[in-house]
């Protein structure tokens, strides 16, 4: 007796879900999209919230930066002293840029200074995301907090190297008045302003490493443009070069801000080789960096350390 087998029954697969069918059952058990970004309010509270982080990450990298030099710490104030030293010598020396410059040094050496902070706070910018995506892949927190670091270190090792800045200017007969405290808000301003700058640098070095090759070459073009080791005022009374390139030179927010602190810290750097509304235009830059930087780093939010 052959028994005959009936051929296997196909089934015919289920349809899958329509996407706003699985979007609503998401919804309905609290489920989210891992690495979502979050509202524009929410971000700024989980940063705050995360202020402690900020401040412990910023004195850790300090306290490391320089843990393998015998010198240690020190070199944070012998590196912009030897920038100075090697600047005077070609640009004072051997340029004569000190021709018509009163207190030279001190003209020279908060420049250099205010400059460092400036250019190193937008170099470690430009690593915040790609020099720490062990940390950004692992973990899960606001990717802003980490160049907001970065530039709180800067901010923290230009206080400490502004007490040797303070005793190389005494030496050069610049003693603390109340114009000093001028120093404060400019700081606070170019504080800013260096911080939007760094996370403008962060999201795009964050999908192109190669930036942080760059910006050397770019920072120190930047660096001759705003008058750390020349005057631009003696420039504009010279009058070879155009109105408008001495305005833009003067308006350079780098400029400012050194520009700001020679007037609070130099007693022979008078209102009168400032630019015009000053003030504003630190500000402006401040608010304009900082707030547009911030946004538009937060809107690439959940691309951080994927690809």
């Amino acid at each position: 007796m052959t028994t005959t087998l009936a051929p296997p029954v196909r089934q015919t697969p289920a349809p899958a879900a329509p996407a706003e069918d699985l979007a609503a059952l998401a919804r309905r058990h609290g489920l989210s999209v891992s690495g979502a970004r979050p509202s524009l309010p929410s971000y700024v509270r989980q940063l705050w919230s995360r202020r402690d982080f900020i401040t412990a990450f910023a004195t850790a990298r300090l306290t490391a930066q320089f843990s393998q030099a015998r010198l240690g710490q020190v070199w944070q104030v012998m590196t912009p002293l030897l920038n100075a030293a090697v600047y005077y010598l070609i640009f004072g020396v051997l340029m004569n840029a000190k021709s018509g410059v009163p207190d030279y040094v001190p003209f020279l050496v908060t420049g250099i200074f205010v400059w460092t902070f400036t250019a190193n706070t937008i170099q470690a910018g430009t690593r915040a995301i790609s020099g720490n995506l062990g940390l950004v892949r692992a973990l899960h927190f606001p990717r802003a907090s980490l160049p907001i670091s970065l530039a709180f270190q800067q901010l923290q090792q230009l206080l400490f190297s502004l007490g040797v800045l303070a005793v190389l200017l005494a030496c050069f007969g610049e003693f603390p008045t109340w114009s000093w405290l001028l120093a404060v808000p400019a700081l606070f301003l170019q504080t800013l302003f260096n911080t939007g700058v760094s996370l403008v640098l962060a999201r795009l070095a964050a999908r192109t490493p190669d930036i942080s090759q760059l910006m050397p070459f770019v920072l120190r073009t930047w660096m001759y443009a705003s008058g750390a080791m020349w005057s631009i005022q003696n420039l504009a009374t010279s009058g070879r070069f155009p109105a408008a390139a001495v305005l833009a030179l003067q308006c350079n927010p780098a400029a400012v801000y050194i520009d700001l602190m020679r007037f609070a810290l130099i007693g022979s750097f008078t209102g009168e080789q400032l630019p015009p509304h000053v003030w504003a235009l630190a500000a402006g830059w401040a608010l304009l960096a900082f707030g547009g930087g911030f946004v538009w780093f937060w809107k690439a939010e959940e691309t951080y350390g994927r690809g």
